[in-house]
């Protein structure tokens, strides 16, 4: 048996790096017989194509970012909610228990079977070209890259910056030319990008996280044998939490790096970015939005009322 496994990310991102020590124990531990084959980098297509063929069947299972999948399956986002966790001690207690299991549930409804834990794109922070981010008043009309999501887009709406939906292939080049004056990426994403080139300074904000989901085609899943089935889940769930560590350990070092490099670091304080989001609709528009009961259990896993 083979089957595809497709994502939009390079082959050396740490989540294909861990997709192939996985695949590799898979074979390992079925004496050959299921091969899982990876297509990264966009492959098979966009986020959005490769969510519509897994829905299909034509792609057998995908890692997709929480804020992609949310084009299906709107709650998938509550983890990019601004501001709501203060770091992994809080993360991963609440996307590997309750909160997780809710958004599971809800991703199971399209047709699609989610693993058991999600895989890391890392916490995120802003990078400037003109001027440092010290206090909220620093965003205010800063154009400021942003990925595509309604969550993001209006997190930064809502701090006064003007937040531009650019493609990632695109923004190393709207920096450079000045179409967006910063943006906002995980440390290891900014290094690998290169965007120290183009970014005098970096803000240690932390002002969302997003994960990976794997999900699987619910008609394949559900045909695999029983033994097959658990094999592949239990390899995929052992390397979602080798990838956490391996992507939180390169993390710790890089503020250094990126300051090596000519980055100079501020380090603004939280409060003021919560108050400025508390004063504003952005919590309870998306408490709307993802409902009460969904709210409730964000609130309880960030330790926070929102």
């Amino acid at each position: 048996m083979t089957f595809k496994f497709g994502n939009s990310l390079p082959v050396s991102h740490p989540v294909n790096q861990g997709l192939v020590k996985a695949s590799e124990r898979i074979a390992a531990l079925t004496n050959g017989s299921v091969k899982m084959r990876i297509f990264p980098n966009n492959q098979l297509g966009s986020d959005t194509d490769m969510l519509s063929q897994v829905r299909s069947g034509a792609l057998e299972m995908l890692s997709t970012s929480g804020i992609s999948l949310a084009a299906f399956v709107p709650v998938a986002a509550i983890g990019a909610t601004g501001f709501a966790f203060s770091g992994y001690e809080r993360i991963w207690p609440a996307m590997d228990g309750a909160l997780g299991a809710y958004v599971r549930d809800e991703i199971a409804k399209v047709g699609v079977t989610p693993m058991r834990r999600m895989w890391d794109n890392g916490i995120k922070h802003i990078t400037t070209r003109g001027r440092p981010v010290h206090e909220p008043k620093d965003l205010e009309g800063l154009k400021l890259r942003v990925v595509v999501s309604p969550i993001t887009t209006s997190l930064f709406q809502s701090l006064g910056a003007a937040p531009l939906a650019i493609n990632f292939g695109e923004v190393y080049s709207a920096l450079q030319t000045g179409i967006a004056d910063g943006q906002d990426n995980p440390l290891a994403t900014i290094e690998i990008s290169k965007f120290y080139e183009v970014q005098k300074y970096l803000a240690i904000t932390a002002h969302n996280w997003d994960g990976f989901w794997l999900i699987a085609n619910r008609r394949f899943w559900d045909r695999l044998p029983n033994d097959v089935r658990t094999i592949v889940g239990d390899e995929l769930d052992k390397s979602a939490l080798e990838q956490r560590q391996a992507l939180q350990s390169i993390a710790v070092s890089l503020e250094a790096t990126l300051s090596d490099r000519g980055m100079i670091v501020t380090r603004p304080e939280r409060t003021a970015f919560e108050n400025k989001l508390r004063n504003s609709d952005y919590y309870s528009g998306w408490r709307d939005r993802f409902g009460a009961t969904a709210w409730r259990i964000l609130e309880s896993a960030a330790g926070v009322d929102l």
